[in-house]
């Protein structure tokens, strides 16, 4: 435990301590192969400790709106052994793929890990302290971001792929990872991750793109337990090459609850009408069905292909084209291969599609709806029916994945930014996310740590709500609303049954209501949630006991602990809560509640606007009853105007002053933004290492104005005011966006794209409160917010304001029934646009476009002309259409202002 004095006074260095720590900041700085991001920096640069002239060089600035190339990581940088992509589908355990194509962290197996991985990391070998904590850094606390896990620490379970080539008179075998070829190269385009294997003694190439079937709107197919490996072989030689690609895999049924070499464990070979495949199993009788391990798994080719159900393990990879070792009775561990051979001729390329699939139906998480087991187990009654599902629909299953990671590409965004905001859908995939028989989705914040789907951590994340909107409107309706809900007190519990009350949380799920009903096509959701919303919001006026408009009152929240006083960022919340209940209030017809509701946000409007903001930023004032209690007072904190953020997420307009806003903003920007976080987290280590040196992030809380005791008392949270959470920076960063300040938004996005880079630590893997955070999925807000999207399927109104090259815009949208591609266009000094559906269908009514000049506007539906309505709200032109237009798949709406 750190004390004030050291915490929150910022004293004049002595020259020898400023040298060092420039030092750290420069070597952090230096660090890969990412161009130079800041500097330099002199000693007076350093007096706030984080510099207020960022001095972004212009080459780095420069990078973050170019929309570049994919970015592809190498073998020969050094690049691949952090990558572990997760490839399972979604709420079906985690499993990762390597840079070198490798299967690892196998956490299929229902153990409830708290961590990725779990390892040790000592407090003193990262400068740091969490709370005055001695000894090991928890994996809750970022051992991984200090260690990042390599498939070196994965469970030892045999699996790989291997390529037998006969050519010109020789035949060889090539396993498929960085040991067999001189190059390879990852790209991961989640939810398809390509590898690439190549070398000049060797007269083909290969890639394989592995994934998940993975395809918005459509959970079902997306959490199915399988991996798909479609491989491509290119015959590069001036003759034709006979090619036989086997993949294997060890029956790890029962991997952990039972004796390994034992007998019980049982490979057999199957051939279905789609595929040739190994089914695995455990001996029932021999083994406990009720472990969490219990279960199946299998390997298939797609078609006609050669099985072998007992490969010789010492023989690999060669031993996995021998058709039968007889090896059961050896004691060695069983492992299953598939194969299937093709001669290719010069210059052409044959395809090969394997499948993966396992069933582990004993869920052990701590809630009542796991006794129903996981939700696969429901539709599948083992990992053959699994792999039979996938064999048979693979060419829709894998046409729909594609076409989905195609129409997110094929954008005008910089290719970074795509990636790093849709990266954290991945979570979705990991053990951090559940679902259960009864149909029930749930999550911990981190993988294996604070059980529940916590409120006030997933009302941030903004991606499921956009990709599977399905999951969260049944969260609010059998949780939030439901179970979780406490009617006499009209609160949301903020961790399901038995938990209590969090107001920054309960306010997110009333505005979550709001968005899953503009995500829905039609008022069903919001009528059936209504009246328990309506007593949640009955809450939030209650909070306010002295008729100021400003929560009053202990306000638990995310920061775990009770705050007092009166708070901007969590009144900024109610306020928008409050501002969604006068809309969902006016729906359901209560004109006199939504009056109620109006009113309160506009009182809360105005005292948060007067009281609380500074003169440069919003503040929290003390209670006068708790005067020495937690808080960020004059502090300078990250999450000070949340709730204009979430307004943009939902299209509820501006709920708090533009100017003062703005000024709130700057203030991070210039008081939290650290181009390297190193100083600061020297002078001020109390807290856990989610940014280290030569690493740039926002920083939680900082104090500009050097006031002793700033947080009110000494206490173990204070360690989190010093660090970068990504989860609290992406929503900053949406924030921005929203607001026009693009190049910090894009900074700061770019700043946690970088920490997250391969040469450093896993990119698929944010970490706060354990790995792959829940908390991380705000990054899809930037999206959100970079394209001005909103949305409204019962109004079936859709519209697209974008912030970055407004002028030759593209990208992709969800919407409750469809989704596909929107493209705007400057052509002759005409402004264009399209809304093209890939999937699904788009009914739409009124279409909101951005033009400052625009009085008139052509519709036109599959040639023929729709005719529409101009009205005008200020910048934003709304295109009225005289009949709703329903857009099916392959159609396109074209639009012209004049």
């Amino acid at each position: 435990m750190e004390n004030n004095s050291r915490l929150d006074k910022t004293d004049v260095w002595a020259r020898r301590d400023f040298l060092k720590l420039v030092s750290v900041a420069g070597a952090g700085l230096a660090l890969s192969r990412m161009p130079l991001m800041a500097g330099p920096f002199d000693e007076l640069d350093w007096n706030q400790i984080i510099p207020a002239d960022k001095k972004l060089h212009p080459d780095w600035v420069k990078s973050l709106f170019a929309r570049g190339l994919p970015q592809v990581y190498t073998k020969t940088n050094n690049e691949l052994r952090y990558i572990g992509m997760p490839v399972g589908g979604i709420c079906c355990g985690s499993i990762y793929l390597s840079g070198d194509g490798r299967l690892w962290n196998w956490d299929i197996f229902n153990q409830n890990l708290e961590g990725t991985l779990p390892v040790s990391v000592r407090w003193q070998d990262v400068g740091m302290d969490f709370g005055g904590a001695k000894g090991a850094v928890k994996n809750r606390d970022g051992a991984r971001y200090v260690k990042p896990a390599t498939p070196d620490d994965s469970p030892k379970i045999a699996q790989g792929f291997a390529l037998k080539i006969s050519h010109a008179g020789k035949t060889e075998v090539r396993p498929l990872d960085a040991t067999g070829w001189a190059e390879v190269s990852f790209t991961g385009q989640y939810p398809i991750g390509t590898v690439e294997y190549s070398d000049a003694a060797v007269p083909v190439r290969v890639k394989m793109e592995a994934y998940s079937p993975f395809i918005p709107l459509n959970a079902d197919d997306s959490g199915l337990p399988a991996t798909v490996f479609h491989f491509t072989v290119t015959n590069r030689s001036a003759a034709a090459a006979t090619v036989n690609l086997a993949g294997w895999l060890q029956n790890a049924t029962s991997f952990f609850s039972a004796k390994p070499a034992n007998g019980q464990r049982v490979n057999s070979v199957r051939r279905g009408k789609n595929a040739t495949l190994v089914a695995m199993s455990c001996d029932p009788v021999a083994v406990q069905q009720d472990q969490h391990d219990f279960g199946t798994m299998a390997l298939a080719v797609i078609g006609e292909g050669a099985a072998n159900p007992d490969v010789n393990t010492a023989q690999l990879p060669a031993g996995a084209f021998v058709q039968s070792n007889n090896n059961a009775a050896s004691g060695q561990i069983p492992v299953g291969a598939v194969a299937q051979g093709k001669i290719i001729a010069a210059g052409e390329s044959a395809e090969f599609r394997f499948v993966l699939a396992w069933h582990f139906p004993n869920s052990r998480i701590p809630c009542p709806d796991a006794k129903t087991g996981n939700y696969y187990s429901k539709r599948f009654s083992d990992a053959t029916a699994v792999a039979d599902y996938v064999a048979a629909e693979l060419p829709r299953l894998e046409s729909q994945t594609w076409l989905w990671r195609d129409t997110w590409y094929d954008s005008t965004l910089p290719h970074w930014f795509l990636d790093r905001t849709f990266a954290n859908t991945s979570i979705l995939a990991t053990t951090t996310s559940h679902r259960f028989a009864s149909g029930r989705f749930w999550g911990w914040e981190g993988v294996g740590c604070c059980a529940g789907t916590c409120t006030h951590v997933w009302h941030y994340a903004q991606a499921v709500g956009r990709i599977f909107p399905e999951i969260e409107r049944d969260l609010r309706e059998r949780v939030d609303f439901g179970v979780g809900f406490a009617p006499g007190e009209g609160m949301v519990r903020h961790r399901g049954e038995g938990s209590g009350p969090a107001i920054d949380g309960h306010c997110g799920r009333i505005l979550g209501v709001w968005r899953e009903h503009q995500m829905s096509a039609d008022g069903a959701f919001l009528k059936r949630v209504w009246p328990n919303v309506k007593k949640s919001l009955e809450h939030v006026l209650e909070h306010d006991k002295d008729g100021d408009g400003i929560l009053d009152g202990p306000q638990e929240n995310t920061l775990d602990a009770a705050w007092h006083g009166k708070i901007a960022w969590i009144t900024s919340l109610a306020i928008a809560a409050l501002r969604a209940g006068e809309a969902m209030a006016k729906q359901q017809g209560e004109t006199a509640f939504a009056e109620r509701c109006h009113a309160q946000h506009e009182k809360a409007r105005a005292s948060v606007e007067t009281k609380l903001f500074n003169g440069e930023y919003f503040s929290q004032i003390a209670d006068p009853k708790r005067a020495r209690s937690l808080g960020t007072y004059e502090a300078c904190h990250i999450d000070q105007v949340h709730g204009q953020s979430w307004a943009w997420q939902v299209n509820l307009g501006r709920v708090l002053d533009r100017e003062k806003t703005l000024s709130a903003l700057k203030a991070l920007w210039k008081y939290n933004f650290a181009p390297d976080v190193g100083p600061f987290r020297k002078k001020y280590t109390a807290g856990r290492p989610y940014a280290l040196a030569g690493d740039a992030g926002l920083v939680m809380t900082t104090n500009p104005k050097l006031i002793k005791e700033v947080y009110g008392i000494s206490s173990w949270q204070i360690g989190y005011f010093n660090e970068c959470m990504s989860g609290f920076e992406h929503q900053v960063a949406s924030h921005m966006m929203a607001e026009g300040m693009v190049l910090e938004s894009l900074a700061i996005t770019r700043a946690i794209h970088d920490r997250y880079h391969a040469s450093r630590r896993n990119p698929w893997n944010e970490i706060e409160c354990s790995d792959h955070y829940a908390r991380a999925m705000a990054s899809y807000g930037t999206f959100i917010t970079a394209c001005g999207f909103e949305y409204d399927g019962p109004q079936q109104r859709i519209g697209f304001a974008p912030k970055l090259t407004p002028e030759n815009f593209k990208c992709a949208f969800t919407s409750a029934e469809g989704w596909g591609a929107f493209a705007q266009k400057v052509e002759s000094g005409k402004p264009k646009a399209e809304i093209a559906v890939n999937w699904g269908k788009l009914i739409l009514k009124t279409i909101a476009l951005q033009d400052a000049s625009a009085s008139s506007a052509s519709v036109s539906l599959a040639g023929k002309s729709v005719a529409a309505k101009l009205r005008r709200d200020g910048e934003t032109v709304l295109l009225i259409l005289e009949t709703t237009v329903e857009l099916s798949a392959g159609q396109q709406l074209g639009i012209t202002l004049t």
